[in-house]
């Protein structure tokens, strides 16, 4: 194993880059839907011994050096969001007329600029890099630190951070304790560990990373087992929910002329029963349909309105759809706007409340660099009358018969710490979405994986509707209490599980992942250096 670690210490050019995209790659196996988390270990160990090798290029710190990191990071980062995101190409061939020409844009394109940041992430470990056991922390802080930023800047992607590896019982409930960012930070320490073994250290400074790294793997594992172990399993009484997963293709979902049978799908499968002597929706509290239901402005429609009472009025079921909502301004201002929204609805067809997304989804909703980027025939992939406009903020969406509850249209379930209103603390998250856009790909699974986390953040139990997969309940532990997989087509009743009490992330925040940071940083810094 030693020669196989120098040689690729040893790997420059071509063979270095190749090397390192594969170990990008291979790294991506560690998300959903394999989630084989071991190979992230085989990942880092060898981003870490190419690290070695770049470090050798120049004295500390020198510019030559920096280079040599930021180039095998970007052909790490490249390999790993190539190999992890390859499925947002089917985006592009829902309208293949229109964006076929743009696949490359969003298979190769994306993963290219994300590499951007691991390429800084490992510009900024070579730039802590020492001999010694040290460089693992500088690894994790390098790269570790990048991977938070992905989160933020350019307003922010944290889809499959390298934290999502321990995103799996029992290790998943350290998250309420530092969140996803400080699972990422653990992950990327705990799975470059073992470089130390392979790099000519002696004694202590060899195995000391590697114990310490299966030292912190058991008392997640021990902790997050006793916290299950001691979960319970209660639900709020006088709740029950109906969740609609209706499966209309995407290439239809849009068009006008589709929303008479687009209705009448949801109502069909809404009343699901078959007892024509019962009402439709009988003990069924509440309804809920997912994103952008239907291909026409919900408020300006009173037949539509009128159909949906027709279901609803006979139980008193209260209808969540997702819905695009139009906002025509004060007299005198120019033009509507439009919101991509979830909307309450009273058994009579009213509706009775709305929030608007915050987060809107760059290409999807609106197209960053507009004059730019429309001059070059690019437009954004949903059709709506006129530019979506984003909320104002998270808000408590108030829905007769349920505690507060906070509405997350979409990929807004993705973001760590920045899921809840601020003020009053909601009693349940509702995530409404359409992950049709990405067929059976593992697209929809992440996007769950990822809202799945929320929860065991958050402690607050995830009610989930999808157009296609996945839609589910979520316990406050991260359980899956009810389910339906990517390609069906019905619906699932459920209770609704209790809330806990704020967790530790909740009350803190990023704080956690924060101070481990540092830590990380103060360690590479300070661990003395070592004689191989």
């Amino acid at each position: 194993m030693l020669a196989v670690a120098h040689s690729v210490i040893l790997s420059s050019g071509t063979r270095r880059g190749l090397i390192a995209f594969g170990a990008g790659a291979v790294a991506a196996l560690a998300m959903e839907p394999f989630s084989f988390g071991p190979v992230l270990f085989v990942s880092m160990t060898l981003a870490v011994l190419l690290l070695d090798g770049a470090a050798s290029e120049g004295p500390a710190r020198s510019a030559a050096v920096l280079k040599a990191a930021a180039t095998v990071g970007w052909f790490f980062g490249f390999g790993y969001f190539t190999a992890g995101l390859w499925w947002l190409g089917n985006a592009f061939l829902v309208e293949a007329d229109q964006f076929a020409w743009a696949l490359p844009l969003g298979v190769l394109g994306l993963p290219a600029l994300l590499a951007l940041f691991t390429a800084a992430g490992f510009a900024g470990a070579a730039f802590l890099w020492s001999t010694g056991p040290g460089r693992i922390l500088a690894f994790a802080a390098g790269v570790g630190g990048a991977e938070i930023l992905r989160g933020f800047l350019f307003t922010g992607f944290p889809w499959n951070p390298f934290g999502m590896a321990l995103a799996v019982a029992p290790f998943d409930q350290t998250a309420a304790l530092v969140g996803l960012h400080g699972l990422t930070l653990l992950a990327v320490a705990i799975a470059a560990a073992p470089a130390a073994l392979f790099t000519g250290l002696s004694g202590r400074e060899r195995y000391a990373p590697p114990l310490a790294a299966l030292g912190l793997l058991a008392v997640m594992a021990a902790g997050g087992a006793l916290r299950l172990a001691a979960a319970e399993h209660a639900v709020v009484p006088g709740v029950k929910f109906r969740l609609l997963q209706p499966g209309v293709p995407q290439d239809a979902k849009f068009r006008p002329a589709n929303g008479p049978a687009i209705l009448e799908r949801y109502r069909v499968l809404s009343a699901g029963n078959g007892d024509a002597a019962k009402p439709a929706l009988a003990g069924i509290t509440h309804l809920v349909w997912p994103e952008s239901a239907f291909p026409f402005i919900l408020g300006r429609e009173p037949l539509a309105l009128a159909r949906i009472a027709e279901l609803l009025r006979s139980s008193g079921t209260v209808l969540l759809t997702g819905a695009v909502r139009e906002d025509r301004g004060l007299p005198g201002e120019a033009g509507a706007r439009y919101f991509n929204s979830v909307q309450v609805l009273a058994p009579d067809g009213a509706i009775l409340a709305s929030a608007d997304k915050v987060h809107l989804v760059p290409f999807g909703e609106y197209l960053p660099f507009e004059g730019l980027l429309s001059a070059l025939g690019l437009r954004r992939f949903v059709h709506a009358p006129g530019t979506f406009g984003a909320g104002d903020r998270l808000r408590i969406l108030p829905v007769p018969g349920l505690p507060g509850v906070a509405p997350l249209v979409c990929y807004e379930a993705i973001f760590p710490g920045a899921v809840l209103p601020e003020g009053e603390r909601p009693r349940l998250m509702l995530n409404v979405t359409n992950d049709a856009w990405f067929g059976d790909t593992p697209g929809p699974r992440q996007h769950f994986a990822q809202a799945r986390l929320r929860t065991i953040e958050e402690g607050l139990p995830l009610v989930r509707a999808a157009n296609t997969g996945v839609t589910a309940v979520i316990d406050s532990y991260g359980r899956i209490r009810a389910r339906l997989p990517v390609g069906a087509v019905g619906f699932l009743d459920a209770d609704l599980p209790v809330p806990l009490s704020p967790t530790i992330f909740n009350r803190t925040g990023h704080s956690a992942a924060f101070v481990m940071w540092l830590a990380a940083l103060i360690g590479a810094l300070t661990l003395p250096r070592v004689r191989r």
